[in-house]
């Protein structure tokens, strides 16, 4: 495991969580989204928040991204504050729906925020070369000039994988992106996130619901209590990589689902 400093400074892909905590308040009423979460993610570590809805796992992932400040404790990336961080351009977001401008073109779309990363302070924008390479790794080769309504929900979801990827931030952080596309497409979809994943060493932190899915995607699996939103256990999944498809057939697999299920009912005990 890589620490949040070494002999050359801050490490842009290390995040670091200390007791925070987290209260919203809406019309006279305050809800406790999170409370004393603590976590360290790793330069290059693959992690999912697994959990309930309304555990706080979309909360924690924006408190990481600078779009919403903590009430208590403290997150820094790379050594920097979120804020300092997003400013940066240290983060790359993969939402839940692709959001793809639908007046550009597929090429247009990934290129589109490249280019305005690169009149900023991106640490690192790909070469074209390097993007029709992402597109070609997610099945996309022949679809540089459609346009969004043309493709199909899993394909709209491709190109925005590509477009994260391709801007080239040391942190992906990805809310549910697969929750709306059907099983089999979610499926597909796991494995050529973990292509793009391994072409690039981003630390990714991502969030789901489904248990097989945080398995077959991570080095370790964070598993959240409902609200207050806190971390239950850590899970270090020990299946190797490259991860394939007929690892979720194997009895380490089974065994990592069956322990995080567990916990999950617990969780709500």
């Amino acid at each position: 495991m890589t620490s949040s400093v070494d002999d050359r400074g801050p490490v842009p892909g290390h995040v670091r969580i200390e007791a925070v905590s987290k209260v919203f308040s809406r019309r006279g009423r305050s809800t406790e989204a999170l409370r004393d979460v603590h976590l360290d993610i790793h330069e290059g570590e693959f992690i999912s928040l697994l959990g309930p809805s309304g555990c706080g796992k979309s909360t924690l992932l924006r408190a990481i991204g600078g779009l919403v400040e903590t009430d208590a404790g403290s997150i820094t990336v790379g050594g920097a504050s979120p804020a300092a961080a997003r400013a940066a351009k240290r983060f790359g977001l993969v939402p839940q729906a692709p959001a793809l401008l639908p007046w550009h073109t597929v090429e247009r779309n990934v290129r589109f925020l490249t280019e305005l990363h690169a009149g900023g302070n991106s640490p690192s924008v790909l070469a074209d070369p390097a993007i029709d390479e992402l597109l070609a790794a997610v099945g996309l080769a022949d679809f540089h000039r459609s346009y969004p309504h043309e493709l199909s929900g899993g394909m709209q979801q491709r190109v925005s994988l590509v477009r994260a990827f391709a801007l080239g931030a040391p942190i992906l952080l990805m809310d549910e992106p697969f929750a709306a596309l059907d099983e089999i497409t979610r499926a597909d979809m796991r494995y050529l996130l973990l292509d793009l994943w391994a072409r690039t060493g981003a630390t990714v932190v991502f969030v789901t619901h489904s248990v097989s899915e945080a398995v077959i995607l991570s080095d370790r699996v964070v598993v959240m209590a409902p609200r207050p939103g806190r971390v239950v256990t850590i899970e270090d999944i020990s299946l190797p990589r490259p991860r394939t498809p007929d690892m979720e057939d194997a009895p380490e697999f089974h065994g990592h689902v069956r322990r995080l299920r567990a916990d999950l009912r617990e969780s709500h005990a």
